[in-house]
Formats: C-alpha cells, structure tokens, sequence
C-alpha cells in the first residue's frame, strides 16, 4: 500500500523574516523501507526560533537546512514499521523528523518515550529541547544558588518559563522581562515569579531597577537587542549572563550587538553562550528530575498546541509576533 506523506520543503533562503514562498507543502509517495529503517508517523512537531537560524548559509553550530530539504524540527511520533532491531512497531520515539507526516530513517537520534500519565506534547516542550536548554542553561550556565537574583527576557516562553520555574525551586528571586499585561500576569501569578517587566509597556530600564532593586546576579537572554543592553545596567559582581537565544535579532539583516559590554568589565561578569546540544548525555538526568518537579506540581508545563502542517506558515509566525505562551507545536493529525 502505497504512503502518502505531507511534507514542508525549504525552497529559498530568507533576507529578513522569511515569507510564505520560503518553503513548500507537498503531497509525496513514501519509498518503501529498507534493512535498518523505520517509518514513523509523526504525532506532533516542535515549532522553535532556532528554526529560523537553520535557513541561514553561515557559520553555527548546525549545518543549515539545505535547499530542498525537509524543514528540520523536532519531532515525536509511533512506529509504525521497522527493519531496524532496536526499535518495535508501536514504539513512541522522540527525535528530529521534520515538518512532514511521516520519516524514514535509520533511528539516529532517536530515543523511545515512556510517557505514563503525561501528555506527548510534554516531551517536545518541558521534557525535550526547550526544558533541557534551561535545566542546563541556568544550572550549569548560570551556576545559580540560593538568593540570586535571576532575571529571564522572553519569561512567558517555552525556555524562559522553564528558566524561572527552576531558578525558584532552587531558592532564587526570579524577575520576567515578557510583552503585555497577559504574559506578565501568566509569568507572576501562574509560574510564581516574584516579578515581570512588561517590555511593550513600560521602560525595560526603570522596571528592571523597579524588580531587581539589589542588582542582577545571572540573566538568562533569549531575546539580545536593546533588552540585553538594559540588563547588563544592572548585574552585579561576578555576575553571569547566559546567551540561549535573541530572538529580537534572527530576522535583521544585521545583528545587533551589546552596547553595555564593559559592564562585565567592571563586574568581573562572564556572558557565555549555550547550545543544548552540548548536554545531550546529560538528558536522562534532567529529565528524571524535572518528571518528578511536575508530578510534584513544583514545575508547570504549557503547551500551545495547533493543527495541520498545511498551516505550517502562520504558525510559524507565532514565534514572533508574540500570539503565544509556553511551547509552540504543531499537530499532524
């Protein structure tokens, strides 16, 4: 029987912030599987800025998308035939399919899921690629301890949300940097920060001297920009600033650095960046204690969850514009 998969191709690379014509949606027969594949049915897809520095010709941490490629993403999804003896028909796996419906591959970079009473989305969000940046981000980053003060830009994000979360647990003063009255009052009163400085509507300047009247001792940044200058006013000494992202940047032509640098000079302060892949034997470790911060209700998790990878466009554009909270994923079916 004959496959039909659904898949979102790169068709150009973007100047700017990419538009619909940046990729393409297209109906495509699935080969049949060889010695050592498996098909995959992919249940739901991560939605992340990073993607948007994947559609870049230069020099990362990553190779870009190429050109005619399936739209790399995260992915969970079921078996559903296998050539390949590690993996069994019906085995949920986690790992980087794509925008499509289905994968074939030869399973690495793979690993198979035990959900137990948890929802699949959870495991592209709080337990995937946005939970284990900021486990490692803010622990092994920012070396945080008792009584620091945190600061987190993009706090109502699927990393930043997770960054204060876990910074409290460990007996930090935690203070959101988010857009909107809405996202403010999610970061305060449903994640328990001790503060959120509302970025469309107040000077980020005043509000953070508001928050965090004794200094800042680690800033976790996912947004860079102006919003990077204004925190770097404010740390302390030997404080530490964790690069994750800056999202305020990924769709300028050119990028925008800090103003504020010899800050950390006077500091003694350290910025340093983080790429999740760098922990990845590391995972089962996080995941392990951040399964047992939720089941012990210490650490929330958000999912926003949205149909169909023919609406792959316009919910791409939700990374940006500012149309969500928590984790942004796409639903196959």
């Amino acid at each position: 029987m004959k496959i039909i998969n659904k898949t979102v191709r790169l068709l150009k690379r973007p100047v700017g912030f990419p538009e619909q014509d940046t990729w393409k949606i297209s109906d495509e027969i699935l080969p049949s599987l060889k010695d050592g594949e498996i098909l995959i049915e992919n249940n739901y897809i991560s939605l992340d800025p990073a993607m948007r520095g994947w559609l870049n010709e230069t020099r990362s941490y990553i190779e870009p998308v190429k050109i005619g490629d399936v739209m790399r993403a995260g992915s969970i999804g079921k078996i559903i035939e296998s050539k390949n003896s590690k993996f069994s028909i019906g085995d949920i796996v986690s790992g980087g399919a794509g925008v499509q419906q289905y994968s074939i591959n030869n399973g690495n970079g793979f690993f198979k899921i035990n959900p137990g009473k948890l929802d699949l989305p959870v495991f592209i969000g709080t337990l995937g690629m946005p939970g284990m940046t900021a486990y490692f981000g803010i622990l092994e980053v920012g070396k945080i301890k008792a009584g620091d003060t945190v600061l987190v830009s993009a706090a109502a994000g699927a990393v930043g949300s997770i960054v204060g979360q876990i910074a409290k647990i460990k007996g930090c003063k935690v203070v959101g940097i988010a857009g909107g009255k809405e996202k403010c009052d999610y970061v305060i009163n449903e994640l328990g920060f001790d503060g959120c400085v509302d970025y469309k509507n107040e000077s980020v300047v005043r509000g953070i001297k508001r928050d965090c009247p004794n200094g800042v001792d680690v800033y976790f940044d996912n947004v860079g920009g102006d919003i990077l200058d204004a925190a770097l006013i404010f740390i302390n000494q030997h404080a530490r600033i964790v690069i994750c992202g800056a999202i305020s940047q990924y769709n300028e032509t050119s990028a925008k650095g800090p103003n504020n640098y010899l800050s950390l000079l006077v500091n003694r302060g350290t910025m340093t960046g983080m790429v999740v892949f760098d922990y990845v034997k590391k995972y089962p470790i996080a995941v392990k204690e951040m399964s047992k911060w939720i089941e012990e209700g210490k650490l929330k998790s958000k999912e926003d969850v949205y149909d169909g990878i023919e609406n792959f466009y316009e919910i791409f554009k939700k990374l940006f514009n500012g149309e969500k909270k928590g984790k942004l994923i796409l639903k196959v079916k």
